[in-house]
Parts: structure tokens; sequence; C-alpha cells
């Protein structure tokens, strides 16, 4: 078996933490080849630095996706356009900075990661997720063993519709972005495996990272309180999939929800 972990959108300080704490233990149980680290909202607020990203990648991420706060921050910028590990959705328009399609060989494997965004709730300009996400499948396909697609998506009906539109093409489709995980693992009829959100690695005690005091808030209408992300204890969400190598389909699935003293 060839095993990939994936791990939910990092959240703040917290989540940066345990990643950096517990992702080799992680890598060692399960016996993991290849790590894919969703880093958008490493940072105070939302986004990714620099700093962050290649700290993520020395922890040992192998690769990087990102989401709508992709650009939140330009420092980033350079290490995009350099394509140094780290991918932003594919369907954002072309003059952003980066690529969103990453091509490697680890341990015998050749594999793809794909990220995309989603339309619905989000940015209506980008360009549609399903043809841009059929083209990428097609054009690596010949040069990819496995092909990961990473959909930052906050419909559940978009992220359904994309795993059922790749079905027997991609190796994955799984979704981030709603910080949620849930328990929908399965294989489609025609192979791939998939999830609608594999979920966040941040506080637990929060509303999808945020500081309960400055979420409820929110809901009642007021927004004067600073956006702040909670801390204290933290989970890692993630799945790991376990791969046959001599068909490339995955056999395995274990979801990852596991909590650690802040």
């Amino acid at each position: 078996m060839y095993y990939i972990l994936v791990i939910g959108d990092i959240v703040g300080k917290t989540g940066r933490n345990v990643l950096f704490s517990h992702l080799p233990e992680l890598q060692k149980e399960f016996d993991i080849n290849f790590t894919i680290v969703n880093g958008e909202n490493a940072v105070t607020r939302n986004g990714i630095t620099e700093k962050y990203a290649y700290q993520m990648l020395e922890a040992g991420a192998d690769v990087i996706t990102l989401g709508n706060h992709a650009f939140d921050k330009s420092d980033i910028f350079p290490m995009l356009e350099k394509g140094d590990r780290i991918i932003r959705p594919l369907n954002y328009p072309p003059d952003r900075p980066g690529d969103g399609v990453y091509l490697t060989e680890k341990d015998g494997m050749r594999i793809a990661v794909i990220n995309l965004i989603g339309k619905v709730y989000l940015d209506e300009k980008n360009s549609c997720p399903f043809v841009t996400g059929k083209k990428a499948v097609e054009n690596v396909k010949d040069r990819a063993d496995i092909i990961v697609v990473d959909f930052h998506a906050e419909a559940t009906s978009e992220k359904q519709a994309l795993g059922y539109y790749l079905d027997g093409e991609a190796t994955a489709v799984y979704g981030t972005h709603t910080h949620v995980q849930t328990n929908d693992d399965r294989i489609l009829p025609g192979g791939t495996a998939y999830l609608t959100d594999v979920g966040m690695t941040g506080p637990v005690e929060s509303v999808i990272g945020l500081k309960k005091e400055i979420a409820i808030p929110r809901f009642l209408g007021e927004r004067t309180k600073t956006f702040e992300w909670a801390e204290g204890e933290a989970m890692i969400n993630g799945i790991v999939y376990g791969i046959d190598e001599s068909d490339f389909k995955v056999r395995e699935m274990t979801k990852i929800n596991r909590r650690y003293n802040g």
C-alpha cells in the first residue's frame, strides 16, 4: 500500500503549533508516503505567509494547498510564483500568481495534486471548477499514477457534484474550507475516494476556529469585536488514503480526529 495523508485547513497559531508538534508522529503511525496540508488560514485573520509555509514543509508537508484566502498575504506571492511546493486554486484568474497543479514523484509513485475553488457562495468571477478540474485531470493523467483533488468550496452540493463528475478519473476528491469534518467518506461507483470536508486543524473550543465570544455576537448583528482565532485545546483533522500500488485505487480510508492539550 501507498499511504497519503491529507491534513485539514490549518487555523492560526493553534493549528500551526499542533501540526508542527504532531505531524511526524502521525506520519510514522500510518506509515505515510506523501502528505498534503491545506494552509490557507495559517496566520492571524486569514492567509499564509512564506515563513509559515516553509515551516510546514520543514515539518513534513510535501505540498501545501490553499483556497479563498490564498492571496491575502502578498509576501507569499514569490513562493507561489516559484511553484515551491505550494499551489493555489487552479480556476482563479490566470493573472494571479502561482499554479493549481503540483506534479512530483515520491517513493516510486507519480503524484498529481490539483487545487480547485468553488463558485457557490464564493467568488463567481472564478472559472468553472468542473470544466477546469476535468481539463486538469486530462492533462496530468499520462504523467501521474495518483491524482488527488482538493476542492475548496462552501456548498456541500457543489462538492458532492464535483466528486461524481470526476469519479473514475481522479484517485481521490476531498473538500476543504468549511472547517467541519464530515462523515461521508466513501468510494464512489467509478472508484474515486470521496469526502465532503476533511475538517480543520486548530482550536477545538471555537466556531470554525474563531473565538466564540467574537463569533456569536456576529450572528446577533454585532460586528464591533476584532477578528481573532481561538486558542487552547487543539485538534488535527485529516484523512489517510491507502492506495493499492497495482491499480492505483484507494482500498483504505481512515479519518483522523485527534485532540491535543494546548
